[in-house]
């Protein structure tokens, strides 16, 4: 399916990426930029994502109940890379946030320990491969769907972040805040450095 809509206000932009790979990152950017985020604000702000996660709770059921997607068109909305396929066909354009497996897997051990979770019974290696099993499918699906796609380095987006919110801007193709995009990125939360 070609995702191509002719009126922005029908596409929906999805951000999506492994879990800590910076998609909480982008949803701000785009959200200071001028992009209105679609969230609940059920999960809040914690040390691990001291600026909020901006999700929305129902997308964890998109497999199950994807009957108000509609109404998220014109915002931007998480859908975290092992979602994706659970994504109805839509009008979509998709900003893919990508970060070294290893800083992945050392972010998601920390914040389970800060969480007091033990998270999956799998080794390091074994939750690598599922991670890029979830990495595959997801490029799979956007590229049989043509949907248009932004991948976006989240090292580049906390060392770069006027080039990253100039390439969304030109990549959203609206009159974007590239500065206030700028100005909420942190780079003292990049605490997993590979």
């Amino acid at each position: 399916m070609n995702s191509k809509a002719s009126n922005k206000d029908e596409i929906i932009t999805v951000v999506t990426g492994l879990p800590r790979s910076g998609t909480s990152m982008m949803m701000q950017m785009l959200a200071a930029g001028g992009l209105p985020p679609w969230t609940d604000e059920v999960r809040s702000s914690d040390t691990d994502n001291p600026k909020g996660y901006y999700e929305y709770e129902k997308v964890k059921s998109l497999a199950r109940d994807n009957s108000w997607l509609d109404k998220a068109k014109g915002h931007a909305i998480k859908v975290v890379a092992p979602l994706l396929p659970s994504l109805p066909p839509r009008f979509y354009r998709i900003i893919f946030m990508e970060r070294d497996i290893d800083e992945v897997l050392r972010s998601q051990s920390e914040m389970l320990k800060r969480g007091g979770k033990t998270g999956a019974r799998l080794s390091t290696e074994q939750l690598a491969a599922v991670f890029q099993g979830h990495l595959r499918k997801a490029e799979e699906l956007i590229h049989n769907a043509d949907y248009p796609v932004l991948h976006v380095s989240y090292r580049a987006c906390v060392e770069k972040p006027s080039t990253v919110a100039h390439n969304v801007k030109e990549f959203i193709g609206s009159n974007l805040d590239e500065a206030s995009m700028t100005e909420v990125v942190d780079d003292t939360l990049y605490r997993q450095r590979g």
